[in-house]
């Protein structure tokens, strides 16, 4: 997928605390806050459901074995 820049401005205390957050991280401000974009927006989020969805059909039936069907 290509980049685009977007510049934005904020204040001291915002820009500060992004760049400690994303060292903490160990990733840099830009990695952070396509990050923080992307949960908002709630990418990850399905991600997750998608990833635990598959996780379920493809292991359905060991599932059904181990607990039985009344626990569906």
């Amino acid at each position: 997928m290509a980049k685009t820049q977007l510049n934005v401005r904020v204040d001291e205390a915002t820009a500060e605390t992004a760049r400690r957050r994303a060292l903490q991280r160990g990733v840099s401000v830009n990695r952070y806050i396509e990050e923080l974009v992307k949960q908002d927006a709630g990418e990850a989020g399905r991600t997750f459901v998608d990833a635990a969805a598959d996780f379920m059909k493809q292991y359905e039936s060991v599932f059904a074995e181990e607990f039985g069907e009344k626990h569906r």
